[in-house]
């Protein structure tokens, strides 16, 4: 297959390692005290008996000392991609044989549903070697299907055991190291000699604490976001004519947008977290950017960028509530408003199912994003949030809010808008240095893991602001992690997703600037990911790092 030279030359990089692996995946263990869980201490101990309260594990430099016998290992990457995955399965592979020359590794295909349905590939020197330090996840790719029954942790048993596996690494997030705790609760309760660690992944930086400083992938995503930004940033400074509403990846949290925001300076980020703490309406955050807009007019710069984060819909108050209603109304109507035809009748036919508080917001809203919120359901019923063009409704609706200005005489420039969403552009790109190290010794310390006998942890690797070989390795019971959420009218046990934190450095770096941001062009521009050249340039993590540990 032919290759790039910019892939050609990546395949020779050599990613770098804590001191405390340089001899390999046999190190020595130092058990630190029992851990309880996050939060609901009691009820994850008792969902969680043989496996809650242990130890974190960490680790120093061993006398590579190999076992007597090979260990077979399987591995599975879940969820979306993220930049680097490859590197964890590099790791993984070069530590089992560093501790066993006739270790194997064996890829589940397609996600957790490859070791169910037995769909799995050798992992051999060649085949690895093709995808060291690439992106994607196209090496045995991904999928979302949750190992949560005992049914799948049976088969997943009987297909393990065929292959002579007795570790499973699982790559993902807080939902896929969830299910990771299950398994490994299930296989230890029942005596099934099968190990099971997980690595933390997801571009979107919400699988992190005190352990994990922060998820795989996010450096790169963030970096690749913030280089298109400012070449957005430096287009409208150049053109002087336009306002570009992006957005960015981040459901559930909004780092990557302030991790963006710190990178670029651009005008303006809206935090959902931000948001949902001060109750802020939708009408409230139309009249902010509007008003920043009319300021920044007032200068003679009818320009600007602002990013708005992935999930923002569902943290505005009066939009959750109307969201919900939605949700509920229409699960209960859905075949008679099926049979409605006409676009007017179908959003009338809604509005009539609504509180009036509800009714008056969706009635504000504009028609395309009515229909989008009424029509594009998920196969439980529910509004597809992912898929609402948050941007375009917020450049509608300051543009409706300015020409009321103007109307008053509040605004005398001129206002034109571009949209953008940033996704997938970011999540399979070639991981920065820092990623390519990062990931690698995460898979590397996994295999450190599966070497001491351990089952049920979370690779980590902390001190992330130095230089890698002073990286410090060890290992998190994934129980430690664990709280119960209230989810589709059920308790469930889950990995706690980590928000931005408001009293947080970052978030009182970027607040400590944001109004002069605003009004001021203070535009930086990243550009593109550096992967050959000085450390200072090359290996530099994220602007979230380095505050969080100034």
């Amino acid at each position: 297959m032919e290759i790039s030279p910019l892939q050609a030359a990546r395949k020779a990089y050599s990613p770098k390692l804590p001191a405390a692996l340089r001899n390999g995946a046999s190190v020595n263990v130092i058990k630190g005290n029992p851990l309880p869980a996050f939060a609901d201490t009691e009820k994850i101990a008792a969902l969680f008996p043989t496996t809650s309260n242990m130890p974190d594990l960490t680790f120093a430099a061993g006398n590579g000392e190999k076992l007597a016998n090979p260990i077979n290992v399987g591995v599975i990457l879940s969820g979306g991609q993220a930049p680097g995955g490859h590197n964890v399965i590099a790791g993984i592979y070069d530590g089992i044989k560093s501790l066993n020359p006739a270790s194997k590794l064996y890829g589940f295909k397609g996600g957790p549903s490859g070791l169910v349905d037995n769909e799995y590939v050798e992992i051999t020197d060649d085949f690895m070697d093709a995808y060291r330090n690439t992106g994607g996840f196209d090496m045995i790719g991904s999928g979302r299907t949750k190992l949560e029954l005992p049914e799948q942790f049976d088969k997943g048993a009987i297909n393990a055991q065929a292959l002579g596996i007795s570790a499973i690494v699982i790559i993902g997030g807080d939902d896929s190291n969830t299910n990771a705790c299950l398994l490994a609760e299930y296989y230890k309760a029942k005596n099934v000699p099968i190990q099971v660690v997980g690595c933390p992944k997801t571009i979107d930086g919400d699988l992190k604490n005190s352990f994990i400083e922060t998820s795989f992938g996010f450096d790169t995503a963030s970096k690749v976001y913030s280089e298109v930004i400012g070449n957005i940033a430096r287009d409208a400074n150049s053109a002087k004519k336009y306002w570009h509403f992006i957005k960015l990846m981040g459901r559930s949290a909004s780092h990557i947008t302030l991790e963006c925001v710190l990178k670029t300076h651009v005008n303006l980020a809206l935090i959902s977290e931000e948001v949902e703490a001060k109750k802020q309406t939708l009408s409230e955050i139309v009249d902010n950017i509007a008003k920043m807009v009319a300021a920044r007019s007032a200068n003679g710069e009818n320009f600007g960028v602002l990013l708005i984060p992935e999930g923002l819909i569902e943290f505005i108050p009066e939009m959750k509530i109307l969201i919900a209603e939605l949700n509920d109304a229409l699960a209960k109507n859905a075949e008679e408003f099926a049979k409605i035809v006409d676009n007017a009748d179908k959003l009338a036919f809604v509005t009539g199912l609504l509180s009036p508080a509800s009714a008056a917001v969706f009635s504000s809203l504009p028609d395309v994003m009515r229909l989008q919120l009424s029509m594009d359901r998920d196969p439980h019923g529910n509004v597809q949030v992912s898929q609402i063009e948050t941007e375009k409704l917020l450049a509608e609706l300051v543009k409706k809010r300015l020409a009321e200005m103007k109307k008053a005489g509040e605004f005398k420039g001129k206002f034109s808008a571009l949209t953008h969403f940033f996704g997938y552009e970011g999540r399979c790109s070639a991981p920065s240095n820092f990623d390519a190290d990062y990931c690698y010794a995460l898979g590397y310390n996994a295999a450190a893991i599966i070497g001491s006998g351990a089952t049920a942890y979370m690779s980590y690797v902390s001190g992330l602001t130095k230089p890698a070989a002073d990286w410090k390795a060890g290992a998190v019971p994934l129980t430690a992690m664990m709280n119960v959420e209230r989810r589709h009218g059920a308790d469930k046990p889950v990995i706690r997703k980590a928000l931005v934190e408001l009293d947080g450095k970052p978030f009182k770096a970027y607040a400590a600037v944001r109004e002069e941001w605003a009004v001021k062009t203070s535009f930086v521009y990243p550009g593109p990911i550096q992967y050959f050249g000085p450390a200072e340039v090359c290996d530099i993590t994220t602007e979230t790092l380095r505050i969080e540990h100034e």
